[in-house]
């Protein structure tokens, strides 16, 4: 009877995770699993990830797709019930726009007795699902009329497609600037702090040269710079190299700082005279040592990035039209005559708050999972 209550007993039991016996890896997931404002940094940035890959399928229409019928609209909130509170799929209410005849303003006007249904996956405008799939299915929408959820710009633009498709450029912007930015702190940080000597005090004099100047007249003169006859494309490369070849100094500091430490350790010093190559010392026993902290700044950097390519197309600096970013999109909402007249404008930059402060969540979550062991 005993042994019967013993084997039950360790049915019941739960796993335990065994930190004693868990791996570095397996610590800092357990780490950073606890830390319940990073897991919802996690998802909001899968979400965005998600939105930049597909905004063909996300949006109703192409950035550049115009509504005149409907410029300067406010948002079609989705509704489920009607103004008797009786429920319906979703749907909106149809919205009409009008001058005033003193203003002239466009004034709209909600037709309650008309509703529009939502579908779900409807056929609509061909596009190129990651560039070479060919598409015609949306998320949602409605065939027989154009529905703007975020309501339109003055030129009838939708803003909540051209939003979608400026998470594509904001993102990628960043992802791209971050990258350059993570790969040449990383190559002129080591450099200096592994050589030492003349080479790291020419470096680090470079770097306070750079640090030294303020770093939004810095992008203004270089953004200005730019032709004006050059190709979006061309200012989309250019002003993420700009962004990258002014933000690798603060990472390229903290590199150096760690491998002046670290180089007169006694592992690094065995590995050198086993016969280790410089690049091989670096790589694979110094670097190591810190790269989960080089992965924390990695995602603090991000925002800064984005934050800067915004700044720089919200004073018509930066990226241009046709191509669309939360900048640009924000560039229309400069005067207060626009904001009075058309808030909607500025839904593009809730979606900036939100993406900066997800990653500000998402680092805090990593910075105490490299660090797994502290309280």
């Amino acid at each position: 009877m005993a042994e019967a209550v013993s084997t039950n007993n360790k049915k019941n039991q739960k796993p335990v995770l065994r930190l004693d016996l868990a791996t570095s890896r397996q610590l800092m997931w357990y780490k950073f699993r606890k830390h319940k404002l990073a897991m919802v940094g996690t998802a909001i940035i899968m979400a965005f990830i998600v939105m930049s890959l597909i905004p063909e399928f996300l949006s109703t229409t192409q950035p550049q797709a115009r509504d005149s019928a409907y410029s300067s609209g406010p948002p079609m909130g989705i509704h489920i019930f009607d103004q008797n509170w009786v429920p319906h799929t979703p749907f909106v209410y149809a919205m009409t726009t009008k001058r005033d005849p003193v203003t002239l303003r466009r004034i709209a006007s909600v037709d309650f007795e008309t509703r529009v249904p939502l579908h779900f996956f409807i056929k609509g405008e061909p596009y190129k699902l990651f560039g070479f799939i060919p598409a015609d299915i949306h998320l949602m929408g409605n065939p027989d009329t154009k529905i703007h959820f975020f309501g339109t710009d003055k030129l009838g633009r939708d803003i909540y497609s051209r939003t979608i498709y400026a998470t594509r450029v904001s993102m990628s912007i960043g992802v791209v600037g971050v990258l350059a930015t993570f790969f040449i702190g990383l190559a002129v940080g080591g450099l200096a702090g592994f050589k030492g000597g003349m080479t790291d005090a020419v470096i680090m004099r470079v770097i306070e040269f750079i640090r030294s100047i303020p770093s939004l007249p810095l992008w203004l003169a270089l953004a200005a710079a730019l032709p004006r006859d050059w190709s979006a494309l061309q200012v989309y490369v250019v002003v993420t190299l700009i962004l990258a070849a002014i933000g690798w100094t603060t990472l390229a500091r903290r590199v150096r700082s760690k491998l002046l430490t670290l180089r007169n350790e006694d592992y690094v010093q065995a590995a050198r005279l086993a016969g280790c190559s410089d690049y091989r010392l670096v790589t694979k026993h110094m670097l190591p040592a810190f790269m989960s902290y080089l992965i924390v700044d990695l995602t603090v950097a991000f925002p800064y990035i984005l934050l800067a390519e915004t700044t720089l197309s919200f004073l018509g600096l930066g990226m241009r039209e046709p191509m669309v970013s939360w900048g640009v999109l924000l560039f229309s909402s400069q005067n207060v005559t626009a904001i009075a007249h058309t808030p909607w404008l500025l839904i593009p930059g809730v979606f900036i708050l939100v993406i900066v402060i997800a990653f500000n969540f998402f680092g805090d979550g990593l910075r105490d999972a490299a660090d797994p062991f502290s309280k």
